[in-house]
């Protein structure tokens, strides 16, 4: 279900993904909070995730369900976690699943991120999303990030950074061009997951990434047969699993790292909104002084 809006000369595409909104010309993802109405009483709006902004892009997520219903969004998630998922051929229950442990193997490269509200350790996972990795470390080495702030923190969702700009209208791969979502069955959005932003577009991955902050339970109404039963052990620890299948993940935050993240996102925020209607900005900026390689993997 979507629906365009021409007021103000401008086009705007509203549509749902389980009890997520998406509207307009950069990525918007609500949490539970707020009640907009649109032309067409539109469904609940909630608290913003992860946004890659274009001057003509939009999100698009899949299929739409009841935004009202907290089981019916985690079953819409299921749903589309389906689809890029290989369940009905592969034992999900047997799967290597690097995300649930902080011990870290040959075959992971390992980054310290070092910022000016503290230390955030991640481990990145080469052998599931190999595009992803190699362009977080090549602009890590670069010093493509050195100086840039986290532009959005949304307290109980996400932390967003990675962008020159500063407001999530900038950024781009180092090949020049946006590179493809590297979905996998392996890795997931739970609490403390490191992830591309992008625009409606699947092959729009850039330079911006969003760490999932929320420990709030989510558990609830996922299938076994679409998710390993680890993953939704550690959804009760938090995350965002309507996500899930959307995003290149190829990171997890390990260490004492989510200490910086919760800092980051419970820090307090300017008075004013910004462009996309959300109190997200950090009244004393975050900035991202270096990322240190300390491991590459073999």
């Amino acid at each position: 279900m979507f629906t365009f809006d021409y007021s103000h000369s401008a086009v705007y595409l509203l549509f749902c993904y389980g009890k997520y909104t998406y509207r307009g010309t950069r990525i918007l993802i609500f949490g539970e909070e707020h009640v907009t109405t649109e032309r067409n009483s539109l469904m609940k709006q909630h608290r913003l995730i992860t946004g890659f902004t274009t001057l003509a892009a939009v999100l698009f997520l899949g299929a739409c369900g009841n935004s009202g219903n907290s089981a019916d969004s985690q079953k819409s998630s299921s749903e589309s976690t389906q689809q890029t998922t290989s369940s009905s051929s592969v034992d999900l229950n047997s799967l290597e699943l690097p995300q649930l442990s902080d011990k870290v193997t040959a075959d992971e490269t390992v980054v310290e991120m070092e910022t000016t509200a503290g230390n955030i350790k991640i481990k990145l996972f080469p052998k599931i999303a190999p595009k992803a990795v190699e362009n977080f470390v090549t602009h890590a080495k670069e010093g493509y990030y050195n100086g840039t702030k986290f532009h959005r923190a949304v307290e109980d969702f996400m932390i967003q950074g990675g962008d020159p700009n500063g407001d999530g209208t900038g950024g781009e791969s180092i090949w020049g061009e946006g590179f493809e979502l590297e979905a996998s069955d392996q890795l997931y959005n739970i609490r403390g997951a490191l992830a591309m932003a992008r625009s409606q577009d699947p092959n729009s991955n850039g330079s911006q990434f969003f760490i999932i902050q929320n420990d709030e339970d989510k558990s609830d109404g996922l299938a076994k047969q679409y998710y390993p039963e680890a993953i939704i052990e550690a959804y009760k620890k938090g995350g965002m699993p309507a996500l899930d299948g959307q995003y290149t993940v190829f990171g997890q935050v390990i260490d004492n790292g989510m200490e910086t993240v919760d800092k980051i996102a419970t820090a307090e925020k300017t008075d004013e909104p910004n462009s996309l209607g959300e109190y997200a900005t950090l009244k004393k900026e975050v900035k991202i002084n270096k990322i240190n390689i300390i491991q590459e993997a073999k």
